[in-house]
């Protein structure tokens, strides 16, 4: 899937061409969830170790054994002391609740509604939710939606991947790095994938 797209990034940058080589093909499969279930597990995940941040959702999807994930109508009809209790803290269960109502609302669009709408209309329409801002949207595009011209230059795993890659003493600044990512359209999710796999390399 990802062949055609990873001979352009190899033939248009040396640093991409090398972490191909060294990583192998692109691995990356977006997770079918709706633009709801993404945002909560995103802001579940906020500041928190990974296994810290699933045993909260488990113990959320606990709470209603009858549906697969939580339905907005049920989060804004629970308690907060029974939400608390999940191990959200006050300023993401104020995030998660509106959320939910955004979702009710239409402002955070069904999967099938989003999938037809562009990157920066659902990032300008997502920044509005609280608790979600523009580098939550730009994974909800990579790992939900499987858009493939996204590039997160505020991500610091991004950054730190270039800086690995290019032997660099300092990580590219955000607003220099997007300027730089610009080589690698229409491929620049790809490129940011690579960069992770960079970054998992340098901690072996």
């Amino acid at each position: 899937m990802h062949t055609e797209a990873e001979a352009r990034l190899s033939k248009c940058c040396p640093v991409m061409r090398r972490l191909i080589k060294a990583h192998g093909p692109c691995e990356l499969t977006p997770q079918k969830r709706s633009p709801y279930e993404a945002l909560v597990s995103a802001v579940a995940h906020q500041q928190l170790h990974a296994n810290a941040a699933e045993a909260i959702l488990r113990r959320f999807k606990a709470l209603f054994p009858k549906t697969r994930f939580p339905k907005p109508e049920q989060v804004l009809g629970t308690d907060d002391a029974v939400l608390r209790g999940c191990g959200f803290s006050m300023g993401k269960l104020l995030a998660i609740r509106d959320i939910a109502a955004k979702t009710l609302s239409g402002q955070i669009p069904t999967r099938a509604t989003a999938l037809k709408l562009k990157d920066e209309e659902l990032i300008a329409r997502l920044v509005e939710v609280r608790g979600v801002g523009r580098w939550t949207v730009e994974m909800l595009l990579i790992f939900t939606l499987g858009r493939p011209d996204v590039f997160p230059s505020d991500d610091y795993g991004v950054r730190n991947g270039w800086r690995i890659a290019k032997k660099l003493d300092e990580m590219p600044k955000p607003k220099e790095f997007r300027l730089l990512a610009e080589r690698w359209q229409p491929h620049r999710t790809l490129a940011a994938w690579y960069l992770w796999r960079a970054v998992d390399a340098g901690k072996k």
